[in-house]
């Protein structure tokens, strides 16, 4: 990886999955998340496909296996390490552009992926940004946490939860809705996303 930006140098995100993905034990399985799967097995428009919040990705790996070129953003160093390092092995890496940056202030190209990935993180901001980097044809995939998740961590910020009907209720009317799902056990404490952007307006 290249150098740390000096706004990510001591943020608190980038220091605590550091931890994480350097704890003992910790290896990544690069298992492509259903979502990816999903999204790639549709039809979808050229173009390359950004994967936000990525880890240590396989959906990254998937994405780039079959020919898209993928963006990968993290504000973890070292989670950007260990997708490159598969990368290179898997003999992928000149697909896929690593950017290390913090999702609040990461600058989306409008219209310019045919999928959008997330599948850890929730912010309403960098929600609307990303809906807003789909081009026409494209797909926005989106995972994240429920209400219900703060029943078994009430310290966490309600902030990083989707409110009712979110996230698919805050898409513009230019969006189709595929699938809205909550997922895991009851409570299901996840919701999952998929939703395409029509190529032409709706009559």
């Amino acid at each position: 990886m290249s150098r740390i930006p000096a706004a990510l140098a001591g943020h608190p995100d980038r220091l605590r999955w550091n931890e994480r993905y350097r704890a003992a034990g910790y290896a990544p399985s690069f298992t492509p998340h259903p979502l990816a799967v999903r999204a790639l097995s549709m039809p979808l428009p050229d173009g390359p496909v950004a994967d936000l919040a990525c880890g240590p990705s396989g959906s990254v790996l998937l994405a780039a296996a079959s020919g898209r070129l993928v963006t990968a953003v993290d504000a973890s160093d070292v989670a950007l390490g260990l997708l490159e390092q598969e990368a290179r092995r898997r003999d992928l890496a000149g697909r896929i552009t690593l950017e290390l940056a913090d999702l609040g202030a990461w600058q989306a190209d409008p219209a310019g992926y045919a999928l959008v990935l997330c599948t850890g993180y929730w912010d309403r901001g960098t929600f609307s940004a990303a809906v807003q980097a789909v081009r026409p044809g494209g797909m926005i995939g989106w995972e994240a946490l429920t209400e219900a998740a703060r029943r078994d961590r009430p310290q966490m910020p309600a902030e990083w939860c989707v409110g009712p009907g979110e996230p698919a209720a805050l898409l513009p009317p230019a969006f189709e809705v595929v699938s809205q799902d909550d997922v895991g056990s009851e409570p299901a404490t996840r919701r999952r996303l998929l939703a395409r952007l029509r190529s032409e307006p709706r009559q």
